[in-house]
């Protein structure tokens, strides 16, 4: 693991961040680059590595409590009518600055399921936010049937998935987790294996951030050469 490698990834998950470079912890989790690899090694500090690689070291939101950023996530699902995606979230940071980045609901919550999870049983115990609990519940129900339902009742959610033929990978969207495994099993000579599938309310945005990621891999199309590491990075992902 070299210096150069390291500030390539900063800026390219910046990049796919919208701009804001990642915490260390969603770094090492995005790439697979331990604090191992750089700690005392190149730097002292991550946010020495973040002005290396042209960034502003990140600044804590300590401004926000979990409270805090819940009302304002309420507020947006009122704006909205539904909950939000991932896409909208980055739209409304970019139209509104006092909205928080999506990286802190991120980094305060987790997952989307967790961060649904808390909001319902806020939204329970406020009565100006009751009526977005059937919102929260619609989601939670969902999430318990993966990936055999193949959509979100509102049609929001798909997959990205990572098959197998031969040596090489593809990477792909889809509706339905194994719909296009069996279409592309009656495509191609050799046998083809589902490697891992990623549930994602933005597959288009997914997929393209492992397109990019993968990018100098590329052999043809969706196919790309991928080495265990890879692999292994892409298994780490559940929900994006």
């Amino acid at each position: 693991m070299n210096k150069s490698h390291i500030l390539q990834e900063i800026k390219r998950t910046a990049e796919a961040n919208g701009g804001d470079p990642l915490g260390e912890s969603r770094f090492s989790k995005a790439t697979g680059v331990k604090k191992s690899d750089w700690y005392g090694k190149f730097w002292a500090r991550w946010g020495d590595a973040l002005r290396e690689a042209g960034y502003a070291a990140n600044q804590l939101q300590g401004a926000f409590d979990k409270n805090e950023l819940l009302v304002k996530y309420a507020k947006y699902v009122v704006e909205l009518g539904r909950l939000p995606s991932s896409g909208d979230l980055r739209l409304k940071t970019r139209s509104d600055s006092q909205f928080p980045s999506h990286s802190v609901f991120d980094n305060r919550f987790g997952t989307k399921l967790e961060l649904i999870k808390q909001f319902a049983d806020f939204c329970r115990a406020r009565s100006e936010y009751r009526e977005l609990v059937c919102l929260c519940e619609e989601y939670l129900a969902s999430d318990q049937s993966l990936p055999e339902q193949s959509e979100h009742p509102n049609g929001n959610i798909g997959y990205v998935y990572l098959v197998k033929s031969g040596r090489f990978h593809k990477i792909g969207k889809a509706n339905s987790a194994g719909r296009r495994e069996y279409e592309l099993a009656i495509q191609l000579p050799e046998k083809v294996s589902t490697i891992h599938v990623i549930r994602t309310d933005d597959p288009s945005g997914i997929e393209a951030y492992w397109h990019n990621r993968f990018a100098l891999k590329r052999k043809n199309g969706e196919w790309f050469d991928l080495s265990a590491a890879d692999i292994a990075a892409f298994k780490r992902r559940k929900f994006m």
